[in-house]
């Protein structure tokens, strides 16, 4: 995982070269655990945006600052990118206010902004809070459980700490999920045509292969079918 913002990151990366008559070839999903978000609370309108083929950052900062799509500056799209990743794991006031270095007024407002345009995001926020209380855990997509023993703690930040994981865990791990029945999938279908191509890397939801040139094509039909119907 080394990150091309820079240009010791993109030097870095001119280290790694594939096989003789090979290629890299990567395919990762698009915001898949907006996604996800967007399907376990149903909201209409997070769904519209991503079915639209809108940038979901730009889409929520049109909601959020009432403008239109292509009034969105980046500094409005950079703020709601920011409350898209924070507010759905429950960040707080404070924490959102000190990661946009805004004050806390302003943060305050922007999150009451954002529970407006996605109301059912703050409603399976609090309904994956209950049900962790009710259960001692929460569960991914795929039924995986996650046992929080500190959710009903009298410490405020322990208990804290547990209702942000009765929040989180179901979203990444379910994007885990995913993306490990696409791997298993992935290389079923390379052994079933005897392919030489490999699966050399998963980076959070990217995975990374070696392909022979002449397998290029095929090995490209076969990665976004499996990681488009892994779920």
């Amino acid at each position: 995982n080394i990150p091309i913002r820079d240009e010791d990151g993109k030097e870095i990366r001119k280290a790694f070269i594939p096989d003789n008559g090979c290629e890299f070839f990567s395919a990762d999903y698009s915001q898949i655990e907006l996604r996800i978000m967007a399907h376990l609370s149903g909201d209409k309108n997070m769904i519209e945006a991503f079915c639209s083929g809108h940038d979901i950052h730009a889409a929520t900062a049109a909601k959020i600052y009432k403008v239109k799509l292509e009034k969105v500056t980046d500094e409005m799209r950079r703020k709601a990118k920011t409350a898209n990743f924070g507010i759905i794991y429950g960040i707080s006031v404070f924490g959102l206010a000190e990661r946009m270095n805004v004050n806390r007024k302003e943060a305050k407002e922007l999150i009451e902004e954002y529970f407006q345009t996605y109301p059912l995001v703050k409603e399976y926020m609090d309904q994956s809070i209950q049900l962790a209380r009710k259960n001692g855990f929460v569960e991914t997509i795929f039924h995986r459980k996650r046992y929080l023993p500190d959710i009903n703690s009298k410490n405020a930040v322990v208990r804290g700490y547990a209702e942000r994981n009765a929040i989180n865990a179901p979203i990444q791990g379910s994007a885990a999920d995913i993306i490990k029945v696409a791997m298993a999938h992935i290389d079923q279908r390379f052994r079933s045509y005897n392919l030489k191509a490999k699966m050399i890397l998963q980076v959070h939801d990217e995975l990374n292969f070696s392909v022979p040139t002449a397998e290029k094509e095929l090995v490209e039909k076969i990665v976004i079918e499996e990681m488009e119907n892994a779920y």
